[in-house]
């Protein structure tokens, strides 16, 4: 026990009857004051219980102890489908969905150690420059006037835009961003301004300064419908409002990259990144602004306010170092406050989340964790494993979903669901200690005891794809070759760059890449597999072919879906501050479609007949290439058990990736980037993913793995670590060569504990 506690028990969280998403009856007892991991294939419906159940009833509980005032401002949650729940305590859920924010959102910012530091410069810096918001690169009165408080400029590069020999009507303006016919090019070509048909090199500079500049009036262009009228805006002008303004990282990732093309980047001259403005960064405590002290790494930090002798700043000093402490002791030290939190890993910020609930002093509570252990590499997992003892140790529950050996190895009660995934999932299999568990004839059981061993035989690369000084974040000037033609996995710590590495270097130096990472897929209830495939408008199409029909009477999103819910299945009602009612609309009984679509039929089955199909069953009912083709990528990453029509709002995160997954292996290309795949992968998923890894190099791919996951590493042909540490500390290549050889290496985190793992093997 932590600090020679003795852990107390609460009695148990009681759930029966649950039925929420594909649970089955669920009944369950879980005790309190101790960690509780639930296990499972991915799907099998462990977020069910966890989030969707027992984590949405207690804040939803805790939402009705609010005034109505309150309660009307607070996320609206329906009561969860189970016969009945007791026994809860206030959760607080930790999971890995991505910080976000824009350029503004820092790690400073985030953890709250940012203000404590204003405060400090505020009172003690000399020359002061005033109170703490003057210290704030987000107040107006506190940021630099030149790059707003971004730190850095982005600034359009004309000659990368223009093409002067052409005119408009040509593509002058040589980006997609203006397509010839697109609003953005009509604004210009057909405002009437200029002559389109003029090469731009003729401009006058009246012409010049009126179409890169010109504003404060409107223009007429026409549309195919209608004519519109457009406030008009220089080409300069609207692209830095509408894409340059917040921070590229703020674009969708489509219009990002074209932007990127056209721009030229770089740090803000007037306050060299620093982002406030002359006066706060003229004070300064031992020679440091407050700005210097946000570029150290948290570990650096640390020992920079412990010199720090302010007998008057005690307080203030004692508070940011005790949560700098936090956020070292979380693994997570060779981050810097001036890190953008949206370039932040999802293990990253999902750590990051729970350093403000480690200095609380509340007790009895519910800590709720989605798969912690993700982004850490084996070295770190024993960090994640005292954090979550420390919470249990101070009184609190703590429900984790996990597939981590290591991490399961510390619970003191498991859950596994299964025994599949989707509709053959959503039963509890086994409940007990993890060494019972062991025993168990489960799946996850028989993974926790046979563990995989190292490959015998490695592919021989067919050549190399060169990475040449690459300097980008961390990376110090690395050299390195990745062999093509074989499986490369890239490992190290967490933070030693291995994805600066592959998805920036590596992508950067070899554009045509495809790069599958972690980044979220949009999901509503309108989204399903068969929409996100691109399989639903071959779909339409072959019902309107087979029924003299419009296509579009085929969509629940267009003519066909019912004018009752419209096309949602369902009728959702606000009852402002109280619990929202969802209910099954009585018009289509939740079929989506309008009745006399359903009358139209294909080889026997209607629209809803064909969108229930699971993807093994539409193997077996489509034979059109254009629809079988897709469906199979789907089954190849273990998802045949969806359903055509099944919103992607109802899949698990693991779930999620693999159809992003599906979906990115389509594209053409013969050099693939993976960030971590076995995201959300249960043990024995991984090795369907190995499989599949192993298709496409066999087929004359090159596949690269960033990864933490032995087994993982235990099946590449090459594997390339990094380190030796994270932050500054990392960025250099420890080693290159096969698994076999990476066992012999002495100096090697990876090597170490590919060791200690293939011994239980």
């Amino acid at each position: 026990m932590a600090n020679g506690q003795t852990r107390r028990t609460g009695g148990h969280i009681v759930l029966e009857g649950a039925s929420e998403n594909n649970l089955k009856n669920v009944s369950l007892c879980i005790p309190k004051g101790e960690i509780t991991v639930f296990t499972g294939v991915s799907g099998s419906g462990k977020s069910s219980i966890v989030f969707d159940t027992i984590a949405v009833e207690s804040q939803r509980q805790l939402s009705e102890t609010f005034s109505w005032f309150i309660r009307n401002r607070l996320p609206k949650h329906e009561r969860p489908r189970a016969e009945r729940m007791s026994n809860l305590s206030t959760a607080i859920v930790v999971d890995q969905k991505p910080i976000g924010g824009n350029a503004r959102s820092t790690v400073g910012t985030m953890s709250e150690i940012h203000a404590m530091l204003r405060v400090l410069f505020s009172r003690y810096g000399k020359p002061s420059a005033g109170s703490s918001n003057l210290y704030s690169f987000n107040d107006p009165q506190g940021m630099c006037e030149e790059c707003q408080g971004l730190g850095k400029t982005t600034k359009l590069d004309l000659d990368l835009l223009i093409d002067y020999d052409k005119t408009l009507n040509e593509g002058a303006l040589d980006s997609p961003l203006f397509a010839i016919g697109s609003y953005m090019w009509q604004l210009y070509a057909q405002s009437g301004l200029f002559d389109a048909d003029k090469p731009l090199k003729k401009f006058t500079k009246k012409e010049w300064d009126l179409l890169l500049h010109g504003g404060g009036f409107r223009v007429d262009r026409s549309g195919k419908r209608q004519n519109y009228s457009n406030e008009y805006e220089g080409v300069v002008v609207k692209l830095t409002r509408r894409y340059l303004k917040n921070g590229l990282d703020t674009l969708k990732e489509r219009d990002r990259r074209e932007v990127e093309k056209i721009v030229v980047a770089g740090p803000c001259a007037v306050c060299k990144g620093g982002r406030l403005n002359k006066a706060a960064l003229a004070s300064k405590i031992h020679g440091k602004t407050i700005a210097d002290h946000c570029a150290m790494e948290v570990s650096e930090l640390i020992a920079e306010l412990k010199s720090l002798d302010i007998p008057a700043a005690k307080s203030v000093l004692a508070g940011a170092l005790a949560a700098l402490e936090r956020v070292e002791a979380i693994g997570l030290g060779y981050l810097s406050l001036d890190r953008e939190t949206s370039t932040l890993s999802g293990g990253e910020g999902q750590r990051l989340k729970t350093v403000k609930h480690l200095g609380s002093s509340l007790t009895d509570l519910t800590y709720v964790f989605d798969e912690p252990s993700v982004g850490l590499h084996p070295r770190d997992v024993h960090r994640l494993n005292e954090l979550l003892c420390e919470l249990r140790d101070k009184g609190n529950t703590v429900l984790v979903v996990e597939h981590d050996r290591d991490v399961i190895a510390i619970a003191d009660h498991v859950v596994d669901m299964g025994p599949g995934a989707g509709t053959h999932g959503g039963e509890v299999v086994f409940e007990g200690t993890v060494k019972q568990l062991r025993r168990a004839s489960t799946l996850t059981g028989k993974c926790l005891t046979h563990i995989p061993g190292l490959k015998e035989e490695f592919r021989e690369p067919t050549g190399q794809l060169p990475i040449k000084k690459a300097d980008l974040h961390n990376l110090h000037d690395v050299t390195v070759d990745v062999p093509t033609g074989v499986l490369t996995v890239v490992t190290g710590v967490a933070g030693s760059g291995k994805s600066t590495l592959v998805s920036g270097a590596l992508r950067k130096q070899h554009p045509d890449a495809v790069l599958i990472d972690q980044s979220a897929i949009g999901v509503s209830t309108r989204s399903t597999p068969a929409t996100y495939l691109d399989v639903m408008d071959v779909i339409r199409k072959l019902f309107a072919e087979a029924n003299n029909a419009q296509p579009g009477l085929f969509s629940f999103n267009s003519e066909g879906g019912c004018p009752e819910c419209k096309g949602r299945g369902v009728i959702e009602t606000d009852l402002a501050y109280m619990d929202p009612v969802t209910t099954i609309c009585e018009a289509c009984d939740g079929r989506r479609y309008r009745p006399e679509v359903l009358d139209k039929t294909l080889r026997g089955k209607n629209i809803v007949d064909v969108l229930a199909l699971t993807v093994e069953e539409a193997l077996g009912f489509f034979s059109e290439e254009a629809i079988t083709k897709k469906l199979d990528l789907l089954a190849e990453v273990g998802l045949s058990y969806l359903t055509l029509g099944q919103p992607l709002s109802t899949l698990s995160g693991g779930e999620r990736q693999r159809v992003k997954l599906a979906h990115r292996l389509r594209e053409t290309g013969n050099v693939y980037l993976f960030d971590e795949p076995t995201t959300g992968l249960h043990m024995a998923d991984i090795g369907h993913l190995l499989d599949l890894l192993d298709r496409l190099v066999d087929g004359g791919n090159t596949v690269v793995v960033i990864e933490h996951d032995l087994d993982v590493v235990k099946h590449a042909d090459w594997v390339i670590d990094l380190g030796p540490e994270a932050g500054r500390h990392g960025g250099r290549v420890l080693f290159e060569g096969t698994p076999e050889k990476l066992l012999k290496d002495r100096k090697s985190y990876t090597a170490e504990y590919l060791r200690a793992d293939l011994k239980n093997a």
